[in-house]
């Protein structure tokens, strides 16, 4: 959920996930759809509700919503979008979480109010619903606390992104202490990881993939266990799984090359059941 490239020139412009989303829903009927992760400084809460419920109902209840506080200050100030300090960003988080859940939690025909710092809903009907109830709310980053709590109180499912195995396992442990200190139960999360893709037959073909993505392959081969031959990615993959992710999401750069998301699929995926 970005409005600005963070290399290139930025070509062919940004889209707004909830728009896409909402097309895709029309187009698909079996994949799960979701962001990895909507900014919460880009929407107010009550609008963001609205659209996410929408696409849940146009996808016959496919939505997960990925959530987050913000980072990356230079499309915000491209697009005229309010960036303020982390701790204020996180507040905001806590209080959109806190809405969103309360609307879609209103029983139909009642009333939700809210009233915090940043947010207040007053006699809001809290519609539409979403399909999904719960609907799946995804936390993820590397905070030590704020992050481990809020997953703890809002969340199904935890993720961490692009880091190594050592840093993966203790934030793993950081959101399993704050789930249990909640009084959930452990398998009412589920915790994931997010890496680059780059899959190939042999040398050639996986040097050829990083250099599509501007990209080092040995230097990507060390920073993502997703990268390599088949029989790589599963050996590498196993120490995650060992450290407790359950389930992996690819980011696939080159969206030219479907190629690729095939020989993953038939080669890879197979190994990993």
């Amino acid at each position: 959920d970005h409005y600005l490239a963070m290399s290139g020139d930025g070509l062919p412009g940004p889209t707004d996930s909830w728009v896409t989303l909402g097309g895709i829903a029309r187009e698909t009927s079996t994949i799960r759809l979701g962001t990895m992760v909507t900014s919460a400084t880009f929407r107010h809460p009550g609008p963001l509700a609205i659209a996410v419920a929408q696409v849940d109902e146009m996808s016959g209840g496919r939505v997960e919503l990925g959530i987050g506080a913000g980072w990356f200050e230079e499309e915000h100030q491209a697009y005229a979008i309010p960036f303020p300090a982390l701790g204020e960003r996180f507040d905001r988080l806590t209080e959109q979480l806190e809405i969103l859940t309360g609307l879609w939690g209103t029983p139909a025909g009642e009333t939700f109010d809210f009233t915090g710092t940043h947010y207040a809903v007053k006699n809001s009907p809290g519609l539409p619903k979403p399909v999904q109830a719960p609907l799946p709310i995804i936390i993820g980053g590397k905070g030590p606390k704020r992050t481990p709590a809020l997953t703890a109180r809002f969340a199904t499912e935890f993720n961490i992104p692009f880091d190594s195995l050592e840093a993966t396992s203790a934030q793993f442990e950081r959101v399993a202490a704050a789930v249990d200190a909640a009084g959930r139960a452990p398998e009412s999360v589920t915790y994931s990881a997010a890496f680059v893709l780059c899959a190939g037959r042999d040398e050639a073909e996986l040097t050829r993939r990083a250099a599509a993505i501007g990209r080092e392959l040995d230097e990507m081969r060390g920073n993502s266990p997703t990268v390599g031959t088949p029989a790589e990615i599963v050996d590498k993959l196993g120490a995650f799984t060992a450290a407790g992710v359950q389930r992996v999401y690819l980011q696939v750069l080159d969206m030219s090359d479907l190629d690729h998301l095939e020989f993953f699929a038939s080669e890879v995926i197979g190994q990993l059941g």
